[in-house]
């Protein structure tokens, strides 16, 4: 699956699921721009790339900040012109019992989590619409498919990008622009590793009996930034191992 001459913007790309949809992109062909609140991670991120031969950009982003956005977008214009693929996967997550959940708390997992993505499609569709060809792939969770106890507001906000997801599919249909979500299951990343989850114990519950690697969710990022899913709009591709189908 070729993405030569395609520009790809990677959200949350200096770490985890992020990093691995940046380097399955770029050995894709596409320019990388990796924007995360991480600058060593972005930059660990665009290394990783340009040593195998890639072309990449890390830059310095708050991905919910619309100025930021603003700003990041115009670099990566004047380094590889029009963007014509955005993977929207920097977020953060959260432990807390609905009846102690503050509304600041709540506000923040809103405000990163799902006006993030909003502002940073709102800033890079125009250049999909100038090109008449773009890829919106939204990571989501699993966790909107089943709930979670303790997860109220982290639940809310995916879900939200769920709905947005399938708005903004049907409203660009007939523009040449996607627009899919990939829930990642049970997947070790450092943001699962430094939560209470005690991920081995989980893991061994499953029906893979492993937790996924983030090269699983790249995988079907990749597929649906391709020419070949062209005629996949509004849809979920669960990167589950299996999990709605029930645990030993």
């Amino acid at each position: 699956m070729s993405l030569k001459g395609k520009v790809a913007v990677v959200t949350g790309g200096g770490s985890g699921i992020g990093r691995a949809v940046a380097i399955r992109l770029a050995r894709d062909e596409a320019a990388i721009a990796i924007w995360d609140l991480n600058t060593a991670g972005a930059a660990e991120t665009a290394k990783l790339i340009t040593d195998a031969g890639g072309t990449a950009l890390p830059l310095t982003v708050d991905a919910a900040n619309t100025a930021a956005i603003k700003a990041a977008a115009e670099q990566t214009r004047a380094k590889f012109g029009p963007i014509t693929i955005l993977v929207n996967n920097a977020g953060i997550t959260g432990f807390v019992p609905f009846l102690q959940l503050e509304e600041d708390v709540f506000d923040r997992m809103i405000a990163i989590n799902l006006r993030g993505p909003f502002l940073c499609m709102k800033e890079i569709v125009p250049d999909m619409l100038a090109t008449g060809w773009g890829r919106i792939i939204n990571i989501t969770s699993s966790s909107i498919q089943t709930g979670a106890p303790g997860m109220v507001h982290y639940v809310g906000a995916k879900s939200g990008l769920l709905g947005m997801s399938k708005a903004l599919a049907v409203e660009y249909a007939d523009k040449g622009i996607t627009v899919n979500t990939v829930p990642p299951g049970f997947i070790d990343t450092p943001m699962l590793r430094a939560s209470p989850v005690d991920v081995d114990a989980y893991a061994a519950q499953q029906l893979m009996k492993r937790p996924g690697k983030p090269e699983d969710i790249a995988g079907a990022v990749a597929y649906l930034a391709s020419d070949e899913a062209g005629y996949v709009t509004g849809q979920t591709i669960s990167v589950n191992g299996g999990r709605y189908m029930g645990s030993a």
